[in-house]
């Protein structure tokens, strides 16, 4: 293999590619970045089983030529040395050559290094997905579903299946739901799909979708996404980006979800989150994370929390709205900042059905996005 290719175009290649990339690989070649070179470009990949990400750089950009193509070939090239080098070599245009034994000369200005490579037949090949199962939705709402729900995924692995986020499709909708038993996050939105097409019991690993957040285009740009028996594929321009699907079964968490509240309030989400953050500095100081909301009788509520070394904060806030059965909650202030950071409307509305009660928080009139987490029980 012999060719020129230009800094920037590589770099950011490399870049995306890198993401699939774990240290903690038991196989040796899968610490490299697999590169083929042929007469339609170059394609770049990275895999940890769990991931496998294809990056691919034409020959042409509009009238810019990118790559200057000698000789087609192969090579597997140790990844972190050869993201360093990349980024640190001094001119614009980068001449890779190949020799016997994959000995691999990268050249760039009066720089020049040697690498020893790996035999790409060694590579595993990427899985193959049939595309009887596919949908297609904007880059900018996947992001926001991802954002609005990652968070809440399980970080123990001793129950793998709520590390992920379930995705179903049913009546032309798709929703997100992940749990860790303590708090559930929900997202929805209409999708055009094929008619009847249904999709359940698939949950995708929050950490591999916060990844795939990060390479998807900013701009409203539609996304392929294909589902196969155990596998996940998302199509890009010139990103393919493959996962896995967890095992096991995702509980059904539809009955945690009230259908009636006793109490609900509405409020400024901005007002709130300031009031709980300030709470929340003394209330993580006590590592507890406790912050105590009360009901007053004159629609304002009471936030506050106490150190047992440093003292107490208490707020008062004013609600848009406050009806039913005024309560006394106490929860957990993270839980709550975390949910209430993704809300994308100025109010929000709280559903209480009893102090013990799970509670419901939802942007004021928008039903597509539900957050709920579980109160604590204290002796106050």
């Amino acid at each position: 293999m012999k060719l020129t290719v230009l800094k920037d175009f590589l770099n950011e290649s490399i870049q995306h590619v890198y993401k699939a990339i774990s240290s903690k690989t038991t196989i040796p070649i899968l610490t490299g970045i697999k590169i083929d070179a042929d007469t339609s470009g170059m394609t770049l990949t990275a895999s940890d089983t769990d991931i496998s990400i294809q990056s691919f750089i034409p020959m042409e950009k509009g009238e810019l030529q990118v790559i200057d193509l000698k000789q087609s070939g192969s090579v597997v090239l140790p990844s972190k040395f050869f993201v360093e080098i990349i980024r640190k070599l001094p001119a614009q245009h980068i001449e890779i050559e190949v020799k016997e034994h994959f000995q691999t000369i990268i050249r760039s200005g009066s720089s020049e290094i040697q690498l020893m490579g790996l035999d790409p037949e060694e590579y595993p090949i990427m899985p193959g997905i049939e595309e009887s199962k596919r949908i297609q939705i904007p880059s900018d709402v996947l992001k926001t579903m991802i954002k609005q729900t990652s968070f809440a995924v399980s970080t123990n692995e001793a129950t793998p299946i709520l590390t992920g986020i379930l995705w179903t499709i049913a009546d032309g909708k798709l929703k997100f739901i992940a749990c860790d038993r303590h708090r559930l996050a929900t997202r929805e939105t209409p999708i055009d799909t094929e008619e009847g097409l249904t999709l359940s019991n698939v949950a995708i690993a929050g950490k591999t979708l916060n990844e795939l957040s990060k390479i998807l285009p900013d701009q409203n740009t539609l996304i392929d996404v294909v589902f196969a028996d155990n596998q996940v594929l998302f199509k890009m321009s010139s990103i393919l980006f493959y996962t896995r699907i967890l095992e096991g079964t995702y509980p059904d968490t539809s009955k945690l979800i009230p259908q009636a509240f006793q109490t609900q309030l509405v409020v400024s989400t901005g007002q709130l989150v300031d009031a709980i953050d300030r709470a929340y500095l003394l209330s993580r100081e006590d590592k507890s994370n406790i912050v105590k909301l009360v009901m007053r009788e004159d629609q304002s509520i009471e936030i506050s929390s106490s150190s047992s070394e440093l003292g107490k904060v208490t707020e008062e806030l004013n609600t848009v709205s406050l009806s039913g059965d005024l309560l006394r909650i106490s929860f957990n202030s993270k839980y709550m900042l975390d949910a209430l950071k993704v809300m994308d409307n100025e109010q929000i509305s709280i559903g209480f059905t009893g102090a013990m009660q799970p509670i419901i928080i939802r942007p004021d009139g928008n039903a597509s996005l539900l957050q709920l987490i579980l109160p604590y029980r204290t002796t106050t």
